[in-house]
């Protein structure tokens, strides 16, 4: 037998096949295993490189070979691996046409055989022939053969058994074929061998989905006498056919269940439904009777997806009828029971369907027709879409003009009739044993309220200045005014009479809107379309330019001058009316004096007296006083303005600034964010005219010391329970307020059933409370009186218990008992209702003072030359200080850390500083001798970095403007210049006095463990003070030894290397003084190298770094200059730092040690890699094979003979069968390890190896590999 097969191997090779001519060819081979690559981009790559390839060699042979490996390819382990294979079947019999399709089918059906493949593989068949063709499919053919398009049916027929692994691929591919072919191709091939499935068709939703295909493809075909043979019926949906449908509609929803689409054959039977005129009946008794039997689930789902995609293909009563039908019933319920946590959601698709169906239909009457009857599915008179809903967006201004028209119509007259309103059943149940707690009309009325103020708000949606001005007066009119029995004829606010009349909640909501639209408008940009009259516009400007607010207080004004037509709900008191007009007064003066046009200061002023003039109608006895301080403020400004030269003011009366101020700290009390954000436009107006006595009064209400102390005028005013944060949210408050009101109601009975357990809950809160707290003692003794007054406390004497009393005894115990309990419940609840007040009112004020900070933003960056800006400094750090020790809630974190980014960023940092600070030098040496002062007495490093920053930026106040920053004309190139290099120039800056107050706080900083200053400081200092630097350079040189610690040394270095690197401190310093200062560091440095011992810390080496790079940057610098220093001193210290100091081969420590001996002309030793030893070698111990026990871990054998000495041949011949089978071996394994001197070596080292390799033992074998080497070598 081996004899034949070494013939075999030396017989004459035959003609040369496929696989020996590529396997010449590496570049072709790798586009195969390209295709099986898990990356996608290799994968389309390599089907791309191959067909290019093969068109380009164009060789029989190669082209053979690919259709080989690429039809193996399609049953490919790799799942990623079979689309990329069949894609490139597809591909390549694209391109070479030549090639018949049916040649291709017989070779995949041979290759994937499942008769005659491994059960194992039967999986790996079965794709392997569904992507086969697919393949077919995708090369476009098919139609060119029809008896392959038969054949490929036929395959995918026998693969639609195996649903388990191939799911529904085979019948989808089955359908995407059919609506290739032409309908010849149909009725003469495939009719016959799809007659089966077709006549089958209400069985799966597969083979349904077939036959609504093939009605669509072929309806020439598949006539309606065809149809009656095939089913029975002559069309698809009718009466009959209507329970077979619902189980393939429930089947298919089944079916996609974890997928959450819509199954296509639904979505084919509703158009069949339009086609055939059967849409009514398909939607009352296959959908509304059929799949809404089953509880909530996929059959649920599966209708709301279909009336989704319906939407496009309906008339407008089609839309109509099914939007009220019971579809959309069941639908809000679900939305309803969806608002629980971990519950399905189906509504966020629901949305996408309907913006889907806004942005493909310009039809307005369609539009109006899906937001209306969305907007009527109510659950107890509140619909179930939210207020804010984005797909109002897409409507067509005239879409959206019709649904406004009919949200006012239905706020006024409200028709429960057109509602499709529902109940849940626990609702239901709730309404039988009770009363319904509010009327569905007041909760359709508050959504309608936040729908209009949101579709403003929304900056998406198109709508015209028109409907802006419609929403915003019909919204301001029934907030504030109601209708009397006569219209007015130019008030078209008055044609609408209330059915019911309004409520004090739903007139709370049209009050809150009405400022939220205020807002919306402020930042609303104009349409395309509208042509504005000035080219530059400002916000809260309509095209006329006319500010929105200024329309709507003329609108006001015009209902006012309406008595007999129009009532105000409360009535304006004289006082008040003559505020109103005192407003209107004063705007139009403003207005006419303004007359090149618009200005930001005129316009902020207009807008500070509208806004405040407005919110007289909602709050007229706070804003009375702050109107008439506004009004006077206003007109001692343009007298001032107009007098400037006669400055006749009383000194008694305060500054109109100062008045104005005190107004805007009274209006950022109130929560508006629109106050809040014209206050600061205000301010910003007025920031030049700002007086010491204005500021002192915002820096009052932000002091901490006085935050226990009343604040005067300022009162922070709570709007009732609906208290909202207005910092820097984006959303409008009122905005927010309806959606939390929204939810509300939309969870409102739902979360009824679960009030006991709540209340449960507080209960046992209670009760811990309690036991936490100490016990009350007053308690404890009126519990004592009770039960001894009823004689129900045990004594010693009768030590009987309550057995002795009798029944109303124990009545009027309890009755006493629960009085005391009751009573000392209400206690309880009193102290938790004053601790939730003071935290309440506590969060105001601090919210207050965070919109005060505005103000301080504003005059920062407004007057940041201003010498009142030097008043900022204390109190600002005063906030810092404090705040750092305060509470951690998150509104005390965010109010700190406002203040001090104003403080460090936008004040000391500022490149803008006050330059006309002279005349103040005393005060501000002052100031600095207290800041530096205090600075050193910290406890906290973060605060004190404050500080010296505060520090730094007074000194850049005293220094002034530098040369180069005056306006003066230089009289010369060089004198010009030699002004701008001056770094000498300090300015006011006494010199001696600020060097000597941070040589102590350097001195400082150098001698206590625990200090609160930072050597990062001090670089700043050295960086931006470039005099200050030198006057401190000898404390700095001279603590490099003297430091308390190793860490203060170490820095000292650090500032001494910042500071001879700064370029103008050697400006400063003369050539002598450079070359001391150069002897001085020097020697300071060998005597702290000298220091170091052999056992040193972290700390001590990394101080040894810092002195060695100091080292390298003075040595370098005098080797440079050739300054006449004496450098040997730290030489030899650094030569013996090697005997103290042990080096690494590699490391920050060493490199700077050579780099500094370099300078010295020593160089790093090279490391000469030593060969290895070879009788070393030999002599070591064996490494431990990799997957071999040790020798000590090894089973030992019992009856094991002792081996005696290697040079005795009678002991190693006694088991010659043994040895030469480990010796067989070991040569396996030396050879297999490719070490072949090693191994010799072993041998040489272990006599008991020696024996077993001498001569006699080579030609030992096993017993099965001598036999077959014997006769090999017989021939």
């Amino acid at each position: 037998m081996s004899v034949e097969m070494v013939e075999v191997s030396v017989r004459p090779t035959q003609p040369p096949r496929p696989a020996g001519i590529l396997q010449q060819n590496r570049v072709f081979l790798d586009f195969f295993w390209d295709l099986a690559k898990p990356e996608q981009e290799v994968r389309l790559k390599a089907v791309e490189n191959l067909i290019q390839y093969l068109k380009t060699e164009n060789k029989a042979d190669e082209l053979e070979y690919t259709f080989k490996r690429l039809v193996d390819g399609l049953a490919h382990t790799r799942e990623a691996a079979r689309p990329a294979f069949s894609l490139a079947l597809g591909q390549v019999l694209n391109a070479f046409e030549d090639v018949s399709l049916q040649s291709i089918l017989q070779r995949i059906k041979e290759k994937h055989n499942l008769q005659a493949v491994k059960k194992k593989l039967a999986r790996n068949a079965m794709f392997g022939n569904l992507f086969g063709v697919l393949a077919l499919h995708q090369s476009g053919r098919l139609v060119k053969e029809p008896q392959v398009v038969l054949g490929c049916v036929q395959l995918l027929q026998s693969l639609s058994q195996h649903k388990e692994h191939l799911k529904d691929l085979p019948s989808k591919t089955m359908t995407d074929i059919l609506t290739e072919i032409p309908e010849v191709v149909f009725e003469e091939v495939l009719l016959s061998a799809l007659q089966a499935d077709l006549a089958s068709a209400f069985r799966t939703p597969e083979q349904l989905h077939l036959l609504l295909v093939a009605l669509q493809r072929f309806p020439q075909t598949l006539k309606p006498k065809k149809l009656k043979k095939l089913l029975g019926s002559s069309t698809i949906i009718n009466a009959d056919n209507i329970p077979k449908l619902v189980e393939v509609l429930k089947m298919a929803a089944r079916s996609v269940k974890k997928d959450l689409a819509l199954p296509s054959v639904a979505l084919d039977l509703l158009k069949l439904s339009l086609k055939e005129d059967s849409f009514q009946l398909f939607w009352k008794k296959a959908i509304t009777e059929g799949m809404f039997k089953e509880p909530s689930g996929p059959t649920h789902f599966l209708s709301f997806r279909l009336l989704g995609s319906a939407l496009p293909l309906l008339s407008l009563s089609q839309l109509q009828e099914v939007l009220s039908g019971e579809v959309m019933l069941h639908y809000g319920e679900h939305v309803v029971s969806a608002q629980k946590p971990d519950r399905f959601k189906l509504a966020p698709e629901m949305d996408a369907y309907v913006s889907d169906f806004l942005q493909g239909c310009k039809d307005s009457e369609k539009q109006q027709a899906v937001m209306v009857r969305f907007s009527s599915l109510t659950n107890n008179g509140y619909p179930v879409v939210p207020s804010v809903w984005r797909t109002v967006q897409h409507l067509e201004p005239a879409a959206l003009q019709s649904y406004v028209d009919w949200l006012k119509e239905m706020f006024l007259q409200p028709r429960t009739d057109q509602l499709l309103d529902f109940s849940t059943r626990k609702q239901k149940d709730k309404q039988d044993t009770k009363e319904q707690k509010e009327s569905p009309i007041f909760r359709l009325r508050r959504w309608i309220v936040a729908r209009l103020a949101s579709i403003i708000d929304n900056q998406y949606v198109k709508k015209t200045e028109e409907l802006c001005m419609d929403v915003a007066r019909f919204v301001f009119f029934h907030a504030f005014f109601t209708t009397k029995k006569a219209p007015a004829s130019n008030i078209a606010e008055t044609s609408g009479k209330l059915s019911v009349p309004l409520d004090d909640k739903t007139r709370a909501a049209l009050v809150n809107s009405f400022f939220g639209l205020l807002l919306s408008m402020r930042h609303m940009q104009l349409s395309e379309d509208s042509t504005a009259v000035n080219q530059k516009r400002s916000l809260g400007v309509a095209a006329d330019g006319t500010m929105w607010i200024d329309h709507l207080a003329q609108y006001a004004q015009l209902l006012l001058s309406h008595p007999k037509n129009v009532q105000k709900v409360q009535p304006f008191s004289a006082e008040q009316k003559q505020a109103w007009e005192g407003m209107l007064e004063s705007v139009a003066n403003m207005k006419k004096k303004s007359k090149k046009g618009w200005t930001a200061e005129s316009g902020a002023f207009q807008q500070l007296f509208l806004l405040v003039g407005m919110h007289l109608f909602k709050a007229p006895d706070e804003l009375l006083d702050i109107m008439k301080d506004l009004q006077s403020c206003m007109d001692k400004a343009q007298e001032k303005k107009t007098k400037k030269k006669k400055q006749q003011e009383q000194p008694e009366e305060p500054e109109w600034v100062e008045v104005m101020v005190d107004i805007l700290l009274s209006l950022l009390s109130q929560q508006s964010r629109h106050i809040r954000k014209v206050c600061r436009t205000v301010f910003a107006s007025i920031c030049p005219h700002v007086t010491a006595a204005a500021l002192t009064a915002i820096l009052d209400v932000l002091d901490p010391d006085k935050e226990d102390e009343e604040d005067g005028a300022v009162i922070v005013t709570d709007d009732g329970d609906k208290t909202q944060k207005d910092d820097e949210d984006d959303d409008d408050v009122e905005e927010e307020e309806e959606e939390e009101e929204e939810d509300e109601d939309m969870e409102d009975d739902e979360s009824e059933d679960d009030s006991d357990e709540e209340e449960a809950m507080e209960d046992d809160e209670d009760g811990e409370e309690m036991e936490e707290g100490e016990v009350d003692q007053n308690f404890r003794l009126e519990l004592m009186k009770v039960l001894q007054q009823k004689n129900a406390l045990a004594t010693e004497e009768d030590a009987s218990s309550d057995e002795d009393l009798d029944d109303d005894a124990m009545m009027k115990l309890d009755q006493s008992l629960s009085a005391l309990f009751s009573e000392q419940k209400k206690k309880i609840q009193a102290k938790r209702d004053e601790k939730t007040n003071f935290q309440k009112e506590r969060a105001l004020v601090r919210d207050f003072k965070i919109k005060v900070l505005d103000l301080i933003e504003v005059f920062v960056a407004r007057q940041a030359r201003s010498p009142l800006i030097l008043g900022l400094v204390e109190p600002l750090l005063n906030i810092v200080d404090r705040g750092m020790s305060s509470g951690s809630d998150q509104q005390e974190q965010d109010f700190l850390r406002r203040a001090a980014d104003i403080l460090e960023n936008q004040l000391c940092r500022s490149k803008v500083y006050c330059r006309t600070a002279g005349d103040r030098q005393g005060e501000l040496h002052d100031l600095l001798d207290k800041l530096m002062s205090k600075a050193k007495k910290l406890s906290d490093s973060s605060v004190c970095l404050y500080y010296f920053s505060a520090s730094l930026y007074v000194v850049k106040m005293l220094r002034g403007a530098l040369p180069a920053e005056t306006k003066e004309e230089p009289t010369a190139d060089g004198a010009a210049a030699a002004a701008v290099n001056d770094p000498k120039f300090m300015g006011n800056v006494d010199v001696d006095r600020v060097s000597s107050l941070f040589r102590e706080a350097l001195v400082s900083f150098m001698s206590r463990r625990k200090s609160p200053l930072t050597s990062q400081m001090f670089s700043d200092l050295f960086t931006r003070f470039p005099v200050l630097c030198v006057n401190l350079l000898d404390t700095a040189v001279q603590h490099i030894t003297a430091g308390v610690r190793e860490h203060q040394q170490g820095q000292a270095c650090v500032l001494v290397l910042r500071a001879m690197q700064n370029g103008d401190v050697k400006k400063i310093l003369s050539a002598d003084e450079w070359t001391l200062l150069c002897e001085k560091v020097l020697k300071q440095l060998a005597l702290s190298i000298g220091q170091v011992g052999q056992a040193e810390s972290k700390v001590a080496k990394e101080k040894l770094v810092i002195n060695l790079e100091l080292c390298q940057f003075v040595v370098k610098h005098v080797r440079q200059q050739k300054l006449s220093v004496d450098l040997e001193p730290l030489k030899k210290v650094l030569q013996s730092l090697i005997n103290n100091v042990t080096f690494k081969k590699t490391g920050k420590l060493e490199d700077t040690y050579w780099a500094v001996m370099k300078h010295f002309g020593v160089m790093k030793p090279k490391v000469e890699k030593a060969e290895p030893d070879k009788d070393g070698e030999q002599e070591a111990a064996p490494k431990k094979k990799k997957g071999f026990l040790p020798e000590t871990k090894k089973r030992k054998k019992r009856n094991k003979p002792v081996l005696e000495p290697a040079g005795d041949k009678s002991a190693s011949s006694g088991k010659p069968g043994e040895q030469k089978g480990q010796a067989k071996k070991k040569q396996d394994k030396k050879a297999k390890q490719k070490r072949p001197a090693d191994a010799a070596n072993a041998a040489q080292s272990n006599p008991a190896k020696k024996s077993k390799t001498q001569p006699d033992s080579k030609a030992g074998k096993k017993k099965k590999k001598p036999k077959q080497k014997k006769k090999g070598g017989q021939i």
